[in-house]
């Protein structure tokens, strides 16, 4: 019997995304296919989502008031799967991105355009579309969290299963307790159990307490976020709640992440013909301007913020360029950061090229032709640019935490002599390890046997989707089989 799963999320790859959270939430309909899951997506009607929908899309039911907004809900497709769009112009028809305006500041009404998307997602949850009938609610992250609380506190229907995953516990949706008025939730829903935090309304807190299970997206940092360094303040719950807490590792789509395939390369190139790299490095070197040199070309794809640990590898850029490396940057972020950047570009150059922005093309040259790519973050709940690394043959450097201890295998001497060898890892994001790693990354790059092993090891692993979304399934249907 086919399980009909509700995702409920505020973003989705290929109509909106800002992060991973988008890759995850687009991709797992097609990864659950084969399992006899279906999963219909609930999306915030942005512009970018209502222009996906068909000129006169079918309404399947109208709300007067969603939090005091006049709401219809739309059905459409994201590729070949069922798409339900919240099509709510007073919350979420404006310019900018889905969470801010165009300079990046959130808009200020963020906390009410959320909740009444929970509330529309518990609605629909709860039966209130003729035709409309699901087995299991996955929300994600805190944009969703209010669904579970309204599904426990004030349900439209029968109370269903559900799951939440937490893509990255740092953003929580706090608020003040004056908003609970508004939320039309009963009394006893502002309570420790529920949806207060410190005196005040967290949307994911509300979700992670309402849920009948918490995933995250690799098993490590599933066990990271019981702890307070980790657990941004919410790790008393998650140890409450240990056992029902588990980690998924997320995947790539291998369709559009294939060097034998990419486009984006000047020559594609698959595990048995490495040599043809060296057409896409040499293009790599003159698009950043860069040098011919006998150390590897480190690459960074990254958010330039203290999480990624960007403030670390900036320290340790002079350090990079002394052991014979090189380094191009793509990224955006802290201005400090970026001006950091930007001076250790003129101190060296030819050996440090940088942009700043973000471009999805450039990413794929950078990986297609970079020898290894840098990602030191302090917490990465699993991170995709380390997956691209392996996939493309450019062996990731990075710090022993969440999805990059769990998807890296560290080139010690016996993973080396074992064969199963496919990155550098590190302790610890700071100036002395981050330097150790990329001092060792240099010495293994210059015994080309053993560098030619970690990138054939990268390339063969499987990190497509299959197996994560067979995990998923299983989830799902622990939850849904009486006993």
């Amino acid at each position: 019997m086919t399980l009909n799963i509700l995702s409920v999320a505020s973003e989705a790859v290929p109509l909106v995304k800002t992060g991973g959270l988008a890759d995850v939430v687009g991709a797992l309909p097609e990864a659950l296919a084969p399992h006899d899951v279906a999963m219909t997506t609930l999306l915030p009607g942005y512009p970018a989502v209502i222009a996906a929908l068909p000129k006169k899309p079918k309404v399947l039911h109208t709300w007067q008031s969603l939090l005091g907004e006049p709401a219809r809900l739309l059905a459409g497709k994201i590729g070949a799967h069922d798409l339900l769009v919240v099509d709510a112009p007073g919350l979420f028809a404006r310019g900018g991105g889905p969470y801010g305006d165009a300079t990046g500041r959130d808009w200020a009404d963020n906390a009410r355009r959320f909740a009444a998307f929970g509330r529309a997602a518990a609605d629909v949850a709860g039966g209130v579309a003729k035709g409309l009938a699901f087995d299991l609610v996955h929300a994600h992250d805190w944009q969703a969290g209010m669904t579970l609380a309204y599904q426990r506190f004030a349900p439209a229907g029968p109370q269903l299963p559900s799951v939440i995953t937490i893509h990255n516990m740092a953003f929580q949706g706090h608020y003040g307790a004056d908003l609970f008025p508004a939320l039309g939730l009963p009394p006893q829903a502002m309570a420790i159990d529920g949806i207060e935090y410190h005196g005040g309304i967290s949307f994911l807190k509300a979700g992670l307490a309402a849920a009948s299970r918490i995933t995250t997206v690799s098993p490590t940092y599933a066990r990271e976020i019981r702890e307070p360094g980790f657990g941004m303040g919410l790790e008393g719950l998650i140890r409450a709640r240990e056992s029902e807490v588990s980690g998924i590792v997320n995947g790539i789509d291998t369709d559009v992440w294939n060097p034998a395939s990419d486009p984006a390369l000047k020559a594609a190139y698959s595990a048995k013909a490495l040599g043809k790299r060296s057409a896409n490095a040499r293009a790599l070197e003159a698009e950043f301007g860069l040098e011919r040199g006998d150390g590897p070309l480190f690459i960074v794809i990254s958010r330039l913020t203290w999480q990624k640990g960007m403030d670390v590898l900036l320290e340790a850029a002079d350090h990079l360029i002394g052991i014979g490396g090189r380094l191009a940057l793509l990224g955006s972020g802290d201005a400090a950061l970026e001006s950091g950047f930007h001076a250790a570009a003129a101190r060296h150059p030819g050996r440090i090229g940088v942009r700043i922005g973000y471009d999805e093309a450039l990413s794929h040259r950078m990986l297609g032709g970079g020898d290894a790519i840098l990602v030191p973050s302090r917490f990465e709940p699993c991170g995709l640019t380390q997956l691209y690394g392996l996939a493309y043959g450019c062996v990731p450097v990075v710090s022993r935490t969440g999805g990059l201890a769990d998807t890296v295998i560290d080139a010690n001497l016996a993973a080396r002599q074992a064969g199963v060898a496919t990155g550098v890892q590190f302790d610890g994001v700071r100036y002395q390890t981050l330097a150790d790693a990329l001092t060792r990354t240099v010495s293994l790059f210059r015994d080309p046997a053993a560098w030619r092993s970690l990138q054939r090891a990268g390339m063969n692993a499987d990190f497509s989707w299959s197996g994560s979304g067979g995990a998923y399934a299983d989830l799902y249907k622990s939850l849904t089989v009486a006993p």
